[in-house]
C-alpha cells in the first residue's frame, strides 16, 4: 500500500513532473447505498465521473508522473464516504500524492438551489487526510503545502502563523520551493471570486519577498486557468476537474464551453518550471 502523504520523492532524471488536480467537488461515493443520506444528481454524476477520467487521462499521457498535488475542494458536501473514493482512486495510481483542503472541505452550503447569497454556510471539521503545513522534499526542490481555508466561510487566508512557518522553512532551505494552497493570492479581475481569495495576501507577499528561490505557486478555487507573475514567482490557477467559472467577470457565470482540466508541471533541477493546462478530450 503506497503509504500518505507523500514526504520525500526521489526520481530518476533530476526532474519533478507534478500533476495538480483542483476543486473536485464530488458528492457521493461511486457505490453509495441506496438508504445514503448523500444527494443524487446529474451534476454529482458529472463531477465524479470527470475527476475519474481527468486521472485515467493525465496518467495516460506520454510524460511520467511523479506526484499528485490535490489542491482542495475535493468535496462539495463533507462526508467520510466521498473521502474514502477518492483516496482510493488515488492509491490505486500507486504515484504520490498529497491534498490539501478547500472551502467546501470545512463548509457546507444548505440551499445549493438559491442564489449564493442567500445560502446558509455551515462549518464543518476538516477530514483527518487533509494537510496543513506540509513539506515534501525532493533533491532539488522544496513543496510547500498550505491549508488555506476558514471553516464556515468561502473565503481563505494565509495566517501569520502560516507565513512564519513559510519563512523557517524557506530560510532553512535554499532549494527552489514550489507553495501550494487552494485560495488565490493575486486577484484574478473578477469581482465576485476576488471577494473569496486569501486574505492577508499583502502581508504575504512582503515576508516573500527576500526568498529569491520562491518560483512557484499554484491554487485552485478559481475554476480557470490564468497565469500570473509577482515578485518573481509565477502564480498559476487551474480548471476544477468538473465545472469552470467565466474568466473576468464581474457577476457569477459558469464557462459552458470549457472543458474540465488539470495542470502539469515540470520542476526542473536548476529551478527552471515549465507548466501547462490539459483538458479533458472527451
Amino acid at each position: 500500500m503506497l503509504s500518505y502523504p507523500a514526504n520525500n520523492i526521489s526520481t530518476p532524471d533530476e526532474q519533478l513532473n507534478v500533476l495538480q488536480i483542483t476543486d473536485l467537488h464530488l458528492s457521493t461515493p461511486t457505490s453509495a447505498p441506496a438508504n445514503d443520506d448523500i444527494d443524487n444528481n446529474s451534476d454529482i454524476s458529472v463531477c465524479q465521473h470527470s475527476f475519474e477520467k481527468v486521472i485515467e487521462q493525465a496518467l495516460s499521457e506520454d510524460i511520467r508522473c511523479d506526484l499528485i498535488v490535490v489542491t482542495g475542494d475535493l468535496v462539495n458536501k463533507v462526508k467520510p464516504a466521498i473521502y474514502d473514493h477518492i483516496f482510493e482512486v488515488l492509491q490505486a495510481t500507486d504515484i504520490p500524492f498529497a491534498c490539501i483542503a478547500g472551502n467546501h472541505d470545512v463548509t457546507d452550503e444548505i440551499g445549493s438551489d438559491l442564489p449564493f447569497f442567500e445560502r446558509e454556510l455551515v462549518a464543518q471539521p476538516m477530514d483527518t487526510r487533509l494537510l496543513s503545513r506540509h513539506v515534501i522534499e525532493t533533491e532539488y526542490w522544496q513543496l510547500l503545502l498550505l491549508d488555506s481555508s476558514i471553516s464556515g466561510q468561502v473565503a481563505g487566508e494565509v495566517t501569520a502563523t502560516d507565513i512564519d512557518w513559510l519563512c523557517v522553512q524557506l530560510q532553512e532551505c535554499s532549494k527552489p520551493a514550489l507553495i501550494a494552497l487552494h485560495h488565490h493570492v493575486i486577484p484574478m479581475e473578477s469581482d465576485w471570486i476576488d471577494t473569496h481569495m486569501a486574505k492577508n495576501t499583502e502581508s504575504f507577499w512582503q515576508h516573500m519577498a527576500p526568498f529569491e528561490q520562491l518560483k512557484v505557486i499554484i491554487s485552485g478555487h478559481t475554476h480557470q486557468a490564468q497565469v500570473r507573475h509577482r515578485q518573481g514567482v509565477s502564480v498559476y490557477s487551474t480548471p476544477s476537474t468538473c465545472y469552470q467559472f467565466k474568466p473576468y467577470r464581474d457577476d457569477f457565470a459558469y464557462d459552458e464551453n470549457a472543458r474540465p482540466g488539470y495542470r502539469w508541471l515540470q520542476l526542473a533541477n536548476n529551478g527552471e518550471v515549465a507548466s501547462w493546462v490539459k483538458r479533458l478530450d472527451t
